[in-house]
């Protein structure tokens, strides 16, 4: 089932997955507790979503206590086009670097850092910005969040 390439989901599907974001270790038994189906049902939507790329793995998600110890920010960043490959190869071989978006605008991608320390944001943030390619940065530290999902 896809339309233009993309693979399209049912409402049901959809219902799924949401449980999934809210806990993505929810025993089968639970999910399908939760959506008034079988376990087998249940069980046989998360295989075909997972057989079709849907859903591509589980990850962890830090207690709100612990995840606090770290300290994040938020880097804009504007590149030389020629750099673009290389400066993202090398981004993703920084430890601290969680999660990196090209977008549109006035940057070229957001990249998403997270350290144990301040000293160690720093450094990091500078490493980024002395990266070849790197034409300029702005920082903005997490201070908290709001809403994650």
């Amino acid at each position: 089932m896809s339309i233009s390439g993309k693979t399209t989901i049912n409402p049901a599907e959809e219902e799924l997955i949401n449980l999934l974001r809210e806990n993505a270790r929810m025993p089968v038994a639970l999910v399908a507790r939760r959506l008034g189906i079988s376990r087998s049902t249940a069980q046989s939507r998360l295989e075909k979503l997972e057989r079709q790329g849907v859903i591509e793995g589980y990850s962890l998600r830090l207690a709100a206590a612990y995840a606090e110890s770290y300290v994040c920010a938020h880097m804009l960043v504007t590149l030389s086009p020629k750099y673009t490959a290389s400066v993202q190869t090398l981004l993703r071989r920084i430890p601290e670097v969680r999660t990196i978006y090209s977008v549109s605008g006035n940057f070229d991608m957001i990249v998403m850092v997270e350290a144990r320390s301040i000293t160690r944001l720093d450094t990091v943030i500078d490493e980024i910005g002395s990266l070849d390619g790197v034409e300029r940065t702005m920082s903005s530290m997490i201070l908290s969040t709001r809403r994650q999902r």
